[in-house]
């Protein structure tokens, strides 16, 4: 009887595959699975897709075309060029309606992100934490119809914040005058989303294993060092993104500005007009002779390329290695 010398894995390698095992296959071989999910790729995508080109990608491009003419929404557009584009850099109300709108960018999401901030640093260990945040995330899923009527509510001359402020002998103050709108209009969009970003740079707190809090605490730091050292760095990828989804946001704010500033026969006064309440008021607003949909979709494309400059500019700011924990 012979023995055979041949290595086991040489023997493996030459003979034939054990029964039943399946065969490999080679390199860059797609599956059937993968061959699967291929096929059904463009039937679910399909939908989704129709309708994204339908009634965005097509009203975008739409509105390059129309920038470049004079319509009123019917009839025949006249082809005008840059015309509307060098009237707008020289329209004293677009330039209160950038103003306003990057005083929204900016106030209004300093003041947002640092309460928010303060408030991961309270409810991270506070009881109840969760019935807060819902509390907290309530005025975002309202309608902001609703909410301006709230606001004006609570702060008209005979308003709950008035009679507290006579209850604890204080004057009464006007707060919804002229002089006081806008910064109200800023007050109150702070509370609105709040809730929201607040959330959000929780639920990237969550992630953050406790003993790193553990053993800052045991290293004798106080709240705002375990801020600045621990939360911040390992919740970074998440703040850049809130922060991305506020400034895309900002732009688009429009109906809490034009319920709370305006009547029911006006709009707002245009010291408080920001970017979307300009190119409504361009457009369907009745602050034209005639409808301008030219001049409105300039203004919308001329806000949109500067914003879309900005998300690219703080992306590149904010980019920071991610901290693997």
């Amino acid at each position: 009887m012979s023995i055979s010398t041949t290595p086991v894995g040489a023997r493996g390698r030459r003979g034939p595959s054990p029964r039943g095992e399946a065969p490999r296959l080679r390199a860059g071989t797609p599956s059937t699975l993968d061959r699967h999910r291929r096929r059904l790729f463009l039937p679910f995508v399909a939908p989704a897709l129709v309708l994204y080109i339908l009634f965005f990608v097509a009203p975008s491009l739409a509105a390059v075309v129309i920038s470049f003419t004079r319509w009123a929404g019917s009839g025949d557009a006249e082809w005008v060029g840059l015309r509307n584009y060098e009237v707008l850099v020289q329209d004293p109300v677009f330039h209160t309606a950038f103003a306003n709108t990057l005083l929204i960018l900016v106030a209004v999401g300093g003041f947002t992100f640092a309460v928010a901030f303060g408030l991961t640093m309270v409810l991270r260990e506070m009881r109840g934490a969760k019935f807060v945040r819902n509390v907290l995330f309530f005025p975002y899923i309202v309608s902001s119809i609703v909410l301006s009527l709230l606001w004006g509510f609570l702060f008209q001359y005979d308003g709950l914040v008035n009679a507290f402020l006579k209850l604890v002998g204080f004057e009464p103050v006007k707060w919804l005058a002229s002089g006081n709108l806008l910064p109200m209009i800023l007050l109150g969009m702070v509370w609105i989303n709040v809730g929201l970003y607040a959330t959000i740079i929780l639920a990237g707190v969550d992630r953050i294993p406790p003993q790193f809090y553990e053993d800052s605490a045991l290293a004798g730091t106080n709240a705002f060092q375990r801020f600045f050292h621990v939360t911040l760095p390992m919740t970074w990828d998440v703040v850049a993104v809130a922060a991305t989804l506020w400034t895309i946001n900002s732009l688009k704010i429009f109906e809490f500005i034009f319920a709370f500033g305006g009547t029911t026969t006006d709009l707002p006064s245009q010291d408080v007009w920001n970017s979307a309440l300009f190119v409504y008021g361009m457009s369907f607003g009745g602050r034209t002779p005639s409808y301008a949909f030219g001049y409105a979709s300039a203004a919308a494309i001329l806000m949109l390329a500067l914003f879309a400059v900005f998300v690219l500019v703080l992306r590149r700011l904010m980019r920071r290695e991610a901290i693997e924990f």
